[in-house]
């Protein structure tokens, strides 16, 4: 058993820690916790692409850095050769006639490049400034009103004053504010779960199976896992669908601090440190600085330490974090 704690005595510190989730939860919810969000969070932005995300989301007081960065993720993935099956291309998914209307040439070397995400990603934040003068005059959210422009168009928001009352826009404009907070750097403390308690459970009793690569643990398999599977199931059981992948899961919450952790956060980790989308490992923290864990081929589900070279970062899962992220299959593999 890694680190030598032995199973009986890591299952009563494990049901210890169950039991003060809850009194954590209970103490700090309506006690200041969240904060006002600023910047944008470690290796949530790909390092390529985080100059350009933090210069051109604070192009106009509609957007932010976490804004831009939750538009971009949510239309491509952060993929520059991303073509959706209505043409839309590029890092920022623009339909060329929108591009032919509103692509600026982002570097000043002399062409509008759709495919080119130093022009694609200014692009982006001056469209959404567009948008935001024009609605600027229809009373509200300033953010929301361009959001529901870019989603449902500018006269939508003007005729009815606000956003209007369509369920893929209303959805739309909730999913990327809510999943903006994943892009953000937190200040001060970030909300604990409701739902850790009931996900380290599972996952305890999970302990010494088998390891299997991709697997979700169902009868055929075994009721084996791999990292992401187990993450996935244990959340499941308390109402909360993850997706399938490591790097897709990060995004499903905000990001608290090393010292900031909480028993049911999850905790990644990267061979590149810059990089969300390269994360290829995650665990359920469950205190004292150990996870659980379904490593790799040939081990089995077990408590491991988390403070190693390869620590990326942590996410406290949330329902309308997990809901606010894109529905994609195959944006990473699983571990």
């Amino acid at each position: 058993m890694a680190g030598g704690i032995g199973i009986g005595l890591c299952l009563t510190f494990v049901a210890l820690l169950v039991v003060g989730t809850y009194s954590a939860a209970a103490g700090l919810v309506g006690s200041g916790a969240g904060g006002r969000a600023v910047g944008l969070t470690k290796g949530a932005v790909p390092a390529k692409y985080q100059a350009l995300v933090e210069k051109w989301g604070n192009l106009c007081p509609a957007i932010s850095p976490p804004l831009l960065a939750a538009q971009l993720y949510s239309e491509s993935g952060w993929n520059p050769s991303a073509v959706s099956p209505a043409d839309a291309r590029g890092i920022a998914q623009f339909i060329p006639g929108t591009w032919a209307g509103h692509g600026i040439d982002g570097d000043g070397d002399g062409d509008r490049d759709i495919w080119d995400p130093n022009d694609a990603i200014p692009s982006a934040a001056s469209y959404d400034c567009q948008l935001a003068q024009d609605v600027k005059s229809v009373p509200g959210d300033a953010t929301s009103n361009m959001l529901a422009a870019y989603n449902a168009g500018a006269y939508a928001v003007i005729k009815y004053g606000g956003v209007p009352p369509y369920k893929e826009t209303q959805g739309y404009v909730k999913a990327i504010t809510t999943l903006a907070k994943s892009f953000a750097r937190p200040v001060g403390r970030v909300a604990p779960s409701q739902q850790a308690a009931g996900a380290i459970y599972f996952a305890q009793k999970q302990l010494g199976t088998p390891y299997l690569w991709g697997g979700n643990g169902t009868p055929d398999q075994g009721g084996r896992f791999d990292c992401s599977g187990l993450t996935k199931a244990a959340y499941e059981t308390v109402g909360i669908e993850l997706p399938r992948v490591a790097n897709d899961q990060y995004n499903a919450g905000p990001h608290p601090s090393r010292d900031e952790l909480l028993p049911g956060d999850l905790v990644f980790f990267s061979d590149d440190l810059t990089n969300s989308r390269e994360i290829r490992h995650v665990g359920l923290y469950v205190g004292g600085g150990y996870m659980i864990n379904a490593p790799y081929t040939g081990a089995v589900i077990r408590f491991d330490k988390i403070d190693t070279p390869d620590y990326f970062g942590a996410t406290r899962v949330t329902k309308d974090g997990a809901e606010s992220l894109p529905q994609r299959s195959g944006t990473g593999r699983p571990s």
